[in-house]
């Protein structure tokens, strides 16, 4: 199958790049869209949950075996893992690449979900945290968001690290972290000198989710959806007990730390994620248009429903060439926080709105639990607002403008 939205860049990847996302192409026709109906189907996979653990949710351990097998034989288990520990030594851009062939398609493709800032490990960090995550033994969670403290971290931020003796006293509570009761090691951020804040002032700090003081629980908030729940938690931190060995980096660079993850992980990578599925929502579309009919006729000879494919296709091509460009920008060096502001701001605006268009083409069809656009359009209106909300964004891209 050909993309109604291929590539118009394409012409200017390197052929490396190509081959890899002509192999990640397949997989996902050969192996992952064939699932899609049963994972469509599954009453276990909760929304926030990493591509693993949805995986083993939604499919006996066979086949996630296989599709497992499939990523380590070809090299795309280390996708996200640096060169230096075993990785493919792929540009950013490469795996922008990459990532948005696999979002084309609801199933999971299993990796290494390795944050970058893990990379910060030293000595028995390496081993306690950062290898047992690059081979999938163990997974994370990253705990910034504070009560009241969304849109201002460094600013509000409350939960403190107090030095006592040879330790760290950490105490405050964490709001909406993915993944939180699911995960085996904590990485979180707390005050270590409030005159500083985030100006030197955080510091972040890595531990097992298991470690005395550590209480999780459910938020009240949470909603049920497709009978899974949102994988969203409160993280209470009680006089949790740490040593240096548990600072993540160096002591008050932690809030830079977090806003590195940010800008990559949440921000640039919102790309590819919405990229594969506003261009699964055009094909689907046009697919669409072109089989149903109404008074006679496909309504794809209506000017309506070809103008609506018109903005979505407009959409995605901006799309591509802006998220492309800020990649290989990051890839040469250059400090890209604002344009991965801009990558974070459109994904999510103009995501949902393609998405949202797709459904109005497909009508009841659309709202239909049997595709995946609804799934869709919750995954892309959530882009809006974690990692930092649109408005957060123009605020971040207006500084820059007005110096």
């Amino acid at each position: 199958m050909t993309s109604t939205a291929e590539e118009t860049a394409a012409f200017q990847l390197p052929p490396a790049i190509q081959e890899y996302r002509d192999l990640a192409r397949r997989i996902v026709r050969e192996e992952l869209m064939p699932l899609e109906q049963e994972y469509l189907a599954s009453k276990n996979t909760a929304y926030g949950l990493m591509g693993i653990q949805n995986l083993r949710a939604a499919f006996d351990a066979e086949t996630v075996a296989r599709l497992v097998k499939i990523s380590r034989d070809t090299g795309l288990w280390y996708l996200l893992v640096s060169e230096e520990y075993g990785g493919l030594g792929l540009p950013l851009l490469a795996k922008v690449v990459i990532e948005e062939e696999f979002e084309y398609c609801s199933v999971p493709f299993p990796f290494a979900n390795v944050p970058n800032i893990l990379y910060e490990c030293r000595g028995e960090q390496v081993d306690r945290y950062l290898t047992p995550i690059m081979e999938g033994e163990k997974t994370y969670c990253f705990a910034q968001t504070e009560p009241n403290a969304g849109s201002d971290p460094g600013g509000m931020m409350k939960t403190s690290a107090v030095r006592d003796g040879d330790h760290w006293v950490i105490n405050g509570s964490k709001m909406w972290i993915s993944n939180a009761h699911e995960s085996d090691v904590v990485m979180v951020q707390a005050v270590t000198d409030p005159a500083k804040r985030q100006r030197g002032g955080i510091t972040m700090f890595v531990m097992d989710r298991h470690h005395p003081g550590i209480k999780i629980e459910e938020q009240g908030l949470a909603t049920w959806i497709d009978n899974g729940r949102h994988a969203q938690y409160l993280v209470h931190f009680d006089n949790v007990r740490v040593d240096e060995s548990n600072v993540l980096g160096e002591v008050g660079k932690g809030f830079n730390l977090g806003q590195k993850w940010l800008m990559i992980h949440d921000r640039l990578l919102r790309g590819p994620y919405a990229l594969g599925k506003m261009r699964r929502a055009l094909d689907m579309s046009v697919e669409w248009s072109k089989q149903r009919e109404t008074f006679g006729r496909p309504i794809a000879e209506r000017q309506a429903i070809q103008w609506k494919l018109v903005d979505m296709y407009v959409d995605i091509q901006a799309l591509q060439s802006m998220t492309y460009t800020v990649a290989a920008r990051a890839d040469a060096g250059e400090d890209v926080r604002n344009e991965a502001a801009l990558v974070k701001l459109v994904s999510g605006d103009w995501g949902a709105r393609t998405i949202d268009r797709a459904i109005q083409i497909h009508g009841a069809m659309g709202e239909s639990l049997q595709l995946p656009l609804t799934r869709f359009y919750r995954l892309l209106r959530h882009a809006q607002i974690g990692g930092g909300t649109s408005e957060i964004q123009r605020m971040l891209i207006a500084r820059q403008l007005l110096k």
